[in-house]
Order: C-alpha cells, then structure tokens, then sequence
C-alpha cells in the first residue's frame, strides 16, 4: 500500500511541474514514477496466484495491496481481470477510508455494476448500518464493534457522496471551472437516475431512465460557457454536447 501511495505521489507531481511549466521537474518525477512502476510489477507480483503481495518476498495477498495497486493504475492490462475479480471476492473488507479506493478502483474498471451493489449493501460494513446504528452522519467506522470508540460525524465515511456524482452519474471537469465537462455515467442497472450537479457556471443537469432492452435515455443540460464530452452508459458511444438542454437515446 504504502509503495502505491508513492508511485502515485511521484505521478501528481510530475502533473503538477508540468502545468506549471517546469520541464526538468516533470522529467525528473516521471522517471522517478515509472522506476517504482518497474519495481512495483517485478517484486511484489505473485506470477502463481496473478495478485499482488503485501511485500517483498510475503506470500500473503490482501484486498488492499491489490485495491490500491488497481485505483492508482499501478496494474497493467493484461494482469487487470485478475486483480479485479479477487478484488471483487473480498467484498467490502476495508474501513469506511478505505471504501473510496475500493470504489474508484470498480468504476476505473468498468464495474459499475458491483460498485453499485456495495453502496447499496445493507451488511454490517455498509452506510446502511450507519443509519441502522442510529447515526444521522457517517460515522468513522462501519460498527462500533469494529471500533469501540468510533466518533459519529466524520467526512472519510462519506465516500459514497462524491462517488455518487463522480462515478456513477460520471460528471468530472476536464479544464478549470468546468469549461469542459467529461460525463461518464455508470448507472449499475438502476432503472432511474437524476442529478443537479453544481459548477462554477451553473448547474449540470443529468436524468437517465433505463429502457427494457437496456440502454438508456439521457435528458441533460450543460451550462453556459461549457461544453461537454459524453460517453453513454451501455453502448459507450462518445458524443461532443454545446451548452443547453439534449435528449440524447442510445
């Protein structure tokens, strides 16, 4: 976990020098990152198994160590359905802090589907047992058998919030204050779906209704001074939105 956390750093770093212009900080922080890469596939990856380990020569693989490696890009293609599918077996085997890189992770491999199952999940590590224990916020930990003195208002057991508008109804900016929008939406099978999203030039609007044969209707409304890129749900076609309202069928 924590050489993934690294690699990652290294990469927001070299994006970082890059926007500001600062070349040989951006050469010097991709070399750096792609080193770790190289590492990071050559000694901690069990070849028998096709997981991750917890270290160098540990036998043991746990969901961390892969769901990590899986959310900050650290798997390459051809080892990437492997990892996902144990990463799937273990379920929601992660604290509430964990939960958003478990989920980033999901929807980063097109599994929708399963995100979806673990945010409605009703289990005991679920935000469902956080309104069945009493709370009225997320709270620090999933159940207090897990942590006795767990406090009752804490944002990392909000995860769900920002996934909800981020992964499944898909909406990132692509450039600054939402002058380009990227909608990605991954409904997971939900019949019905509707969000107003806030941006800095107004508010985007996305309702989605699924059909009987699957695909969905799309109705949106893009903001003045934005354009966006949409990816449809099913079919995946990609289509370029001018500001204003679209009825869009796959």
């Amino acid at each position: 976990v924590v050489n993934a956390y690294h690699y990652k750093a290294l990469r927001i770093m070299a994006d970082i020098a890059g926007v500001l212009g600062r070349r040989e900080d951006r050469e010097h922080f991709s070399t750096l990152a792609q080193s770790s890469y190289e590492a990071f596939n050559s000694l901690l990856f069990d070849s028998t198994t096709g997981l991750y380990t917890d270290g160098a020569g540990i036998s043991h693989s746990s969901l961390h160590g892969n769901m990590f490696a899986l959310c900050f890009g650290l798997v390459p293609e051809e080892r990437r359905d492997k990892v996902v599918e144990f990463v799937k077996s273990r379920s929601m085997a992660c604290s509430v802090y964990g939960s958003q890189f478990l989920l980033d992770a999901l929807y980063d491999s097109d599994e929708g589907d399963y995100a979806l199952s673990l945010m409605n999940s009703t289990s005991q590590r679920s935000w469902y047992n956080m309104i069945r224990i009493g709370s009225t916020i997320t709270t620090e930990a999933w159940d207090p058998i897990f942590k006795p003195n767990l406090d009752w208002n804490h944002a990392w057991g909000a995860a769900a919030a920002n996934l909800i508008g981020r992964r499944l109804m898909g909406i990132t900016p692509l450039k600054p204050g939402f002058e380009e929008i990227d909608i990605q939406p991954q409904p997971g099978g939900l019949e019905y779906a509707y969000i107003k999203h806030p941006s800095p030039r107004g508010s985007i609007h996305l309702k989605m209704k699924r059909q009987p044969d699957g695909r969905y209707h799309l109705d949106l409304y893009i903001p003045a001074n934005s354009r966006a890129r949409l990816t449809l749900p099913t079919t995946k076609q990609t289509l370029t939105l001018l500001p204003g309202r679209h009825y869009v069928k796959e």
